[in-house]
């Protein structure tokens, strides 16, 4: 199972996308266009966030259950990111301390690996596309997601730098699973085929080094 990371307009799901169709697999991406809720957490973020996170849980959980039961599945988000976007989300003051509380109790139980259970919820490899903010904005711009702008929003540049920051900081720390980086900004894989094949390269040679049998497969395709 290898799941993608990286803050808004990284480009998750472009290298999902391409990932899935070099191992031959199957991707999951993240329910954004057809989410019901984020139109009203970006109208209204202290009254939404918490119903957001919680959608959000509940599809990933659905997902990594899914996912687990395919080879080389692919996956355009990592569940454990989701505590790092509702915490940010709480310290701007958009949840309640008991919002938190219930959320982060609700997420430990859910991770909890039980014996009896038939898949696991770590993945094999975790991938982070690592860009920089003036990346990150025209991605925003480009996708043109009205709910998303900061021409509608002003507020959402503040948001947006942080996100970002503390993106960094949360791959630093993360140590649920082997990990890779892949600068966004000088590996430019959503435009340029050469950047597309190192990357692809640069992700091979890390599956590899985790199990060599794979190695022996990639060559076989």
């Amino acid at each position: 199972m290898i799941v993608l990371a990286g803050t808004i307009g990284a480009g998750k799901t472009s290298l999902t996308t391409l990932l899935a169709n070099h191992l031959n697999s199957k991707a999951f991406y993240e329910s954004v266009d057809d989410n019901p809720v984020l139109p009203y957490f970006y109208q209204d973020p202290k009254k939404y966030a918490f119903l957001l996170q919680i959608y959000f849980l509940n599809k990933r959980m659905a997902q990594l259950k899914a996912a687990d039961q395919i080879n080389n599945s692919v996956m355009d988000r990592s569940i454990f990111e989701d505590s790092l976007l509702f915490h940010l989300n709480a310290d701007l003051g958009r949840t309640t301390e008991t919002e938190v509380a219930v959320y982060d109790s609700l997420l430990e139980n859910m991770l909890q690996e039980l014996p009896q259970q038939d898949y696991h919820k770590r993945p094999d490899l975790l991938i982070h596309i690592n860009i920089s903010f003036a990346t990150m904005l025209k991605r925003i711009e480009k996708r043109n997601r009205p709910y998303e702008q900061i021409t509608q929003d002003p507020s959402l540049y503040a948001y947006y730098q942080t996100l970002n920051q503390r993106y960094a900081q949360w791959y630093d720390e993360y140590d649920e699973s082997p990990k890779i980086q892949i600068d966004g900004d000088q590996l430019d894989f959503v435009s340029d085929e050469l950047a597309r094949k190192r990357v692809i390269e640069l992700i091979d040679q890390k599956l590899a080094s985790l199990n060599p049998a794979f190695h022996m497969a990639s060559n076989h395709q």
